[in-house]
């Protein structure tokens, strides 16, 4: 079985994207390339980074009225992605809009909330403060206009895949056990992310910063 764990590679470093590819190739399950990366390099670097024959995450995160998002989308078809998000804020038609444009075997997913948030920050939006309750109404959303899975930290998984139980789990915001914890707020190790019901986890600096990435890829895959 391919391991769930998909490094985050975020850098708009071409050369330095695939050098660290090149060194976790053996011991993940595919590479996240978002917006960072896309900025600085677009399509040509999505395709140099697919050569290297694993399965790329383009996390673009899309948030627009239907039809942008479904003609963005489409203007991406070629790449074939293993896997690209929306905002499930946006709405069920533009989620609806966002699957029917997506190629086929790409899994489309919605994120519901973002890692680096917590209750005051929704309260600070104008949203309600509980953050369990945002995910699971987002979950139920985006099961309804279609999607094939949302992205929802760690500590919201259990109950998003109780509303959804055949869903698609992404995990990010997954950090090791001491490992430092950046700019999220709503953490989990990749070994209790698995257990709450993810499907695939996404892991970034903990690895691409590592002295040694493939080491560091290693040891979080013991622990799995």
């Amino acid at each position: 079985m391919s391991s769930p764990v998909y490094v985050a590679i975020d850098t708009p470093d071409l050369d330095q994207a695939k050098a660290i590819a090149a060194k976790v190739r053996n011991h993940v399950g595919g590479i996240k390339l978002g917006l960072e990366f896309f900025s600085a390099n677009g399509r040509a670097g999505i395709k140099e980074m697919a050569s290297l024959d694993l399965p790329i995450f383009l996390d673009l995160k899309f948030h627009d009225i239907p039809n942008t998002v479904a003609k963005a989308i489409q203007a991406l078809r070629a790449l074939e992605p293993a896997i690209l998000t929306v905002h499930a804020a946006g709405g069920q038609a533009m989620m609806e809009d966002a699957k029917a444009a997506a190629p086929n075997g790409t899994k489309v997913v919605a994120v519901t909330m973002l890692t680096s948030l917590d209750g005051n920050d929704m309260s600070a939006i104008g949203l309600t403060d509980d953050t369990h309750d945002q995910v699971v109404r987002l979950t139920e959303l985006a099961k309804r206009s279609g999607v094939d899975g949302v992205v929802c930290s760690g500590h919201e998984v259990a109950a998003a895949r109780k509303a959804w139980p055949d869903g698609f789990f992404v995990v990010p915001g997954v950090r090791p056990a001491g490992a430092a914890t950046g700019d999220q707020k709503r953490m989990m190790t990749p070994r209790g992310a698995l257990d709450a019901g993810a499907s695939i986890l996404v892991i970034g600096r903990p690895i691409t910063q590592a002295e040694d990435p493939d080491q560091a890829a290693r040891d979080i895959a013991a622990t799995l």
